[in-house]
């Protein structure tokens, strides 16, 4: 397998300048090493389902698929592809989710560059496939990498795979958002998103160390450097960007499953208000700016979708305090909308939806972000603000 020219190629696509710093990092790493079996999308029998791909069964594949600037899929719910059987397929959707994988190199460097990386920053990242902590042990010496992962077998596989790479960085089975060791880090780089800045991040930077993660449910990357009191301070990165959720176990507690009494309302019900929405349809998860301000407005607010035979559209938000929203409607009609609950889900969505036209920009692009010690994270840009904790 000619690893070595597809390697090339994508160092070549993915930075603008073979002497800048991350050409040779790319240029020289076997991403393949890391992912040799991956899950990708497919349907089956009008279902959509995850089907495995074994690298060693079709090297074209996988040298196309290794090198190029995608993320592969690693994980799908508690089975890793390394233990599933050669044509194996599994549902996709919320009976099975995604929860490792091999990030599109083009955002991994991204996250990089933002954490301005020098000759001696001392590094702690997430682990995932170990592609990532390659790249970074290409950059640096083995010994300035520390990459941590919930699940031990990403640890172990990861471990093998990088020395077989000619790496040997400091290896740890560690829930990232838990303790961690104090004042040890210049730069933590989180690769899967949390919903708020631990506090166990701010206590293992050093002054003034940076911390560049995203913030989960959004398209939001945020830079920080911590500050004298213990906090941080930065901006929204320029850049949207989107990882998987940090998981504590071997896949993420559902919320909502997938037939709770309050799904059977929002499907169902009347609601205490009946109107028309101001604008067309929209899906939020299929947006970034939108998506984003409305976690930070209303946070945690499940979103589905249904398009019927006839080509009628409903889309649905539901939240655990027992608020929803259905708005069905054809093409681009209004659609008419029903609520119920504590809160006006769709009328906080249609007022952001607003900003946007009047403004022509959401004040999430380009915000300020403050960050308390304890972790509470505050966006503003003018009269705007919205705080995570």
């Amino acid at each position: 397998m000619d690893w070595e020219a597809a390697a090339q190629r994508l160092a070549a696509d993915t930075v603008i300048r073979p002497e800048s710093r991350w050409y040779q990092p790319l240029a020289t790493t076997p991403r393949h090493l890391f992912v040799p079996r991956w899950w990708t999308r497919a349907s089956s029998d009008g279902e959509e389902v995850w089907t495995l791909r074994d690298g060693s069964s079709d090297t074209e594949a996988w040298l196309r698929d290794a090198y190029a600037d995608t993320t592969l899929v690693t994980r799908v719910g508690p089975l890793h592809a390394d233990h599933a059987e050669v044509g194996q397929t599994l549902p996709r959707g919320r009976a099975g989710r995604s929860t490792s994988s091999s990030t599109l190199p083009a955002l991994v460097l991204m996250m990089y560059r933002a954490a301005w990386i020098t000759d001696t920053s001392r590094l702690l990242l997430t682990c995932g496939s170990g592609y990532g902590t390659a790249l970074a042990c290409a950059r640096l010496r083995d010994e300035l990498v520390t990459s941590v992962d919930v699940d031990p077998y990403l640890v172990q596989a990861a471990r093998k795979r990088l020395a077989e790479a000619g790496h040997h960085p400091r290896l740890e089975v560690c829930d990232l958002t838990g303790d961690l060791p104090e004042g040890s880090y210049d730069r933590i780089i989180s690769t899967v998103a949390v919903p708020a800045v631990p506090a166990s991040w701010l206590k293992s930077l050093v002054p003034g160390g940076r911390l560049v993660t995203t913030i989960a449910n959004t398209g939001l990357a945020i830079v920080a450097d911590k500050t004298p009191d213990g906090g941080a301070i930065g901006h929204v990165a320029p850049e949207a960007a989107g990882f998987m959720s940090a998981r504590h176990g071997d896949d993420y507690d559902d919320t909502f499953p997938e037939n709770p009494p309050m799904w059977h309302t929002a499907q169902h019900a009347e609601g205490e208000s009946i109107t028309t929405g101001r604008y067309p349809l929209t899906y939020v998860p299929d947006t970034w700016d939108l998506r984003s301000t409305l976690e930070l407005e209303a946070p945690g607010i499940d979103h589905r979708q249904h398009k019927s035979d006839a080509g009628t559209r409903t889309i649905y938000m539901l939240h655990a305090d027992g608020s929803w929203a259905r708005a069905t409607a054809t093409g681009r009609d209004f659609p008419t909308v029903h609520q119920g609950g504590p809160r006006r889900l769709w009328d906080t969505l249609d007022r952001i939806r607003t900003w946007l036209v009047v403004d022509g920009a959401l004040p999430i692009r380009g915000a300020r972000v403050t960050i308390t010690p304890d972790g509470a994270a505050t966006f503003s840009r003018g009269g705007w603000s919205a705080t995570t904790a």
